[in-house]
């Protein structure tokens, strides 16, 4: 498909006009990431955003130490780093490619020139940064008050909401699962060993099979421990 077609697709851009589309079109660029290369860095300027067409992207900081902590990781149809569109700063995090992505930029002055005479646009753009910021939310309740254990389960619960059923995908690898929640591959193995004994999961590859509903809950809430 074509950048219009594309951009049609992007739940960001529902509302627009036909002649709207295609304004949009003409400031996108284009672009192509190999799986490991890095899209924009911490404390780089904030000159625009981006969308995902195909691929995966990571958000990511780095601690003094050189330890990652990633914050998000996005998929096809998913924006990243709109703050830039309204803040005009820096970007306060790193984003790398996953997957050979490719990705539409959108320079901030073009787009803001496009929300003055669509304030739907406007709209969608606040759901979406939301969105992020509920997440940011629970993401840093489940890091200061939940143990790995609560942060997987409540991670597999999530998955199993969005893709809708009891066999969910992890999407990424267990390497990179280990740095969104917090923790290191080797804790996150022996966890979900534990939770297999348990007959909490099943796990093999990237798949898991969500067993006990219940059980996982009540793990995420912090009503029950692993044993």
């Amino acid at each position: 498909m074509g950048i219009k077609e594309n951009l049609a697709g992007v739940p960001l851009f529902k509302g627009l006009t036909d002649q709207e589309y295609d304004e949009l079109a003409m400031v996108v660029v284009d672009q192509e990431f190999a799986r490991g290369r890095t899209i924009f860095s911490e404390g780089d300027e904030g000159v625009g955003f981006y969308v995902i067409i195909t691929g995966q992207v990571k958000i990511y900081k780095l601690s003094p130490e050189g330890k990652e902590q990633i914050l998000h990781v996005f998929g096809p149809g998913e924006p990243f780093a709109e703050a830039a569109v309204f803040a005009g700063s820096s970007y306060p995090a790193h984003a790398m490619a996953l997957k050979n992505s490719r990705v539409f930029f959108i320079p901030r002055a073009a787009f803001r020139d496009l929300i003055k005479n669509n304030p739907s646009l406007a709209m969608n753009m606040m759901a979406s940064l939301s969105l992020r910021l509920k997440r940011f939310a629970h993401m840093i309740e489940d890091l200061s008050l939940k143990e790995v254990p609560g942060r997987l389960a409540a991670h597999l619960l999530f998955l199993r909401e969005n893709q809708g059923g009891d066999e969910v995908q992890l999407q990424i690898t267990k390497a990179h699962l280990a740095s969104l929640l917090g923790t290191i591959p080797e804790t996150l193995s022996r966890i979900l060993a534990r939770m297999h004994k348990q007959g909490l999961v099943e796990s093999g590859g990237q798949t898991v099979k969500l067993l006990d509903l219940v059980g996982l809950e009540e793990l995420a809430s912090g009503e029950q421990r692993l044993s």
